[in-house]
């Protein structure tokens, strides 16, 4: 068992070492979501009751857009230099190492956000109370996004021709996600019904997770 967690520890210290010399992606990834958002305010003009109205949604939406922006690197670096077949005659199953990587991806690349959400909000003029409720939802959400995005990466394993349509899928999927994100902010009256929704939502992709990625990973290292 301890041999087991020293696996783990050491699997994690790699994925920081590996993040902590790409940090210029993840700061690409935060510089593109501020962009957009001043992108958007001069767009939208100087009105801020019509920006305060509509940050929410636009927040979401280029969380979804930003975090699409690593898909790429979720599996396919990992399958190329042979880590993940070695990560498996370790002892870990492909079901295991999905997780691993999902939990390693919401780490590194969503909780970045998480921490910048709110600088986001007093530049699009959201309240405290809608701030505090938006890092409530993306906090759960983002986990999700975490999983679909393990779910569509593994899936473009198998698919060497075309990587947007990861993308595609985790912006499909994510769909409801947002749709109940953006209802807890705007109806909080309904605040806890909407939290315990994007909760199941969580459960029910965070288990389908990996059995789907596992298979893909399976299927895509035995064809390889």
């Amino acid at each position: 068992m301890i041999k087991y967690l020293n696996k783990i520890i050491f699997f994690y210290y790699r994925e920081y070492k590996l993040n902590l010399s790409g940090f210029h992606d993840i700061l690409t990834n935060i510089i593109f979501f501020f962009v957009s958002i001043f992108i958007f305010i001069f767009s939208i003009g100087p009105d801020k009751e019509t920006i305060s109205l509509v940050g929410v949604g636009i927040i979401w939406t280029l969380l979804l857009l930003s975090s699409t922006l690593s898909l790429k690197k979720f599996y396919q670096e990992d399958f190329e230099n042979g880590n993940l077949l070695i990560m498996h005659l370790n002892g870990f199953s492909f079901g295991f190492i999905a997780i691993l990587k999902t939990f390693s991806h919401f780490v590194f690349v969503q909780l970045p956000f998480l921490i910048s959400l709110p600088i986001a909000c007093i530049l699009i003029n959201i309240e405290n109370d809608q701030a505090i409720h938006l890092l409530i939802s993306f906090s759960i959400g983002s986990l999700v996004l975490s999983c679909l995005g393990s779910i569509s990466s593994s899936m473009n394993l198998m698919n060497q021709r075309n990587f947007l349509l990861g993308s595609v899928i985790v912006m499909i999927f994510s769909v409801p996600v947002i749709i109940f994100s953006v209802g807890v902010i705007n109806f909080q009256e309904n605040f806890n019904s909407l939290i315990n929704i994007l909760i199941g939502i969580l459960l029910i992709v965070f288990t389908i997770n990996p059995w789907a990625s596992g298979l893909c990973i399976k299927l895509s290292l035995e064809n390889n």
